[in-house]
């Protein structure tokens, strides 16, 4: 499936109102000596970028990546595992297409952390590699890029899509801001939300790129003509632009629709494993896949970091209702591009998929690695004023540092 037809066009320049708006103060109101440092990262960064992808609700490690087929039933769940272009490792029936992808992929099985259970403190941990302390809101990955990074010329450096997360059980913070960094590194939201342009402004037009409905029909056929194909479809289009960071919310709210978590509680959490297989996941690969192949095709994916992670795993034993609960001792996440090694598995868990048996990776460690494989310093451009010392209290995975 090609996509070479599928060319963009370049919109028109963004005002300097806009401009500041969205992260154009990265350099206007930095000192001469923090402007060098911008301008020393931008070179080490050179033109590498990220899409980040929220599976938000947190998969089951056992209905994505890490199926244990030959675990009991009220283990291994009632979706089948199937084989993968990688000799020996198995996805759950529900990614059929990444499967076959397996080859190109890096999968980590070990991901973990040992806060609270919540969706709060697994999306904080996600997204900026800490959890809030002292009243002080660590700032997210891509709010942390804008800072270090800018924009490229006036491209805004961090978009997030569709919409912030939210109903999430606690109102609180889930690292998707700026944090301590201030106002002026906001991601831009395309839909207007907390004060992004959305009046027609250059900096809202970025965002709304070639329609969905616009495409080519192979271009639509690869992608699925659903939430999630359109979502990836633009965060490539953003990324071709010169977007540094796109944040995709695969859902944006949780309770009482079917998402990725799956309590198959009917009132507040109604999402099953049957959705996994059914709708979720295949909505999800199909996307995925495309985004993968529309990148390799176009030359973008060397340059072009691409995460897949939940905030958490689902319970090794299925509840009462037949769904899984909130695990945060493992689960699975997939990563591509940037030159990360293909094919590669990190990590094992055991024979329930509760614990990991070899190499853990703490959450931390992958926001660590996102910053690594950018090309980021995560201690020398730290500022003194700043309320951290480094920009994640965790070492990149090791087997995939640059």
């Amino acid at each position: 499936m090609s996509f070479a037809s599928d060319s963009v066009q370049p919109r028109k320049s963004v005002s300097r109102r806009d401009f500041l708006a969205v992260g154009g103060l990265s350099m206007v109101g930095l000192s001469v000596a923090e402007q060098a440092a911008v301008r020393r990262a931008r070179e080490r960064s050179g033109d590498r970028s990220c899409i980040l992808i929220l599976l938000t609700g947190g998969p089951s490690q056992l209905e994505t990546f890490d199926p244990k087929p030959d675990a009991p039933r009220e283990v291994r769940g009632p979706l089948k595992a199937i084989s993968t272009s990688l000799p020996g490792v198995q996805f759950s029936e529900c990614l059929p297409r990444l499967a076959e992808r397996a080859d190109r992929l890096t999968v980590l099985r070990t991901l973990h952390h040992d806060a609270a259970p919540t969706h709060e403190t697994g999306l904080q941990l996600l997204q900026t590699g800490r959890l809030v302390t002292n009243g002080t809101r660590h700032a997210s990955i891509g709010s942390m890029v804008s800072r270090l990074l800018g924009p490229r010329g006036k491209t805004p450096a961090h978009v997030l899509l569709p919409q912030r997360l939210s109903h999430t059980g606690v109102d609180t913070y889930r690292g998707d801001g700026s944090g301590f960094l201030g106002e002026a590194f906001e991601p831009l939201i395309p839909t207007g939300e907390g004060g992004t342009p959305s009046d027609g402004s250059a900096a809202d037009r970025l965002c709304r790129l070639k329609t969905f409905d616009d495409q080519p029909m192979a271009v639509r056929d690869a992608y699925g003509d659903s939430s999630c194909g359109r979502l990836l479809l633009e965060a490539r289009q953003l990324v071709e632009q010169g977007v540094r960071v796109v944040t995709v919310n695969h859902f944006t709210r949780l309770e009482g629709q079917v998402t990725w978590d799956a309590h198959a509680d009917p009132v507040h959490a109604p999402g099953t494993l049957f959705d996994y297989r059914d709708t979720v996941g295949p909505q999800f690969d199909r996307a995925c896949a495309a985004l993968l192949d529309d990148l390799r095709q176009r030359g973008l994916l060397e340059d072009t970091l691409v995460v897949c992670a939940g905030e958490f795993g689902r319970t090794p034993l299925l509840n009462e209702h037949g769904g899984r609960d909130h695990w945060t001792n493992a689960w699975s996440a997939i990563m591509a591009g940037c030159g990360l090694p293909e094919g590669a598995v990190v990590g094992a868990t055991d024979a329930s998929a509760s614990e990991p048996t070899d190499d853990p990776v703490a959450l931390p460690q992958l926001v660590a690695t996102v910053y690594n494989r950018l090309r980021i310093d995560q201690s020398a451009d730290v500022q003194d004023d700043w309320p951290i010392t480094s920009l994640c209290d965790a070492e990149p995975v090791s087997s995939l540092v640059s």
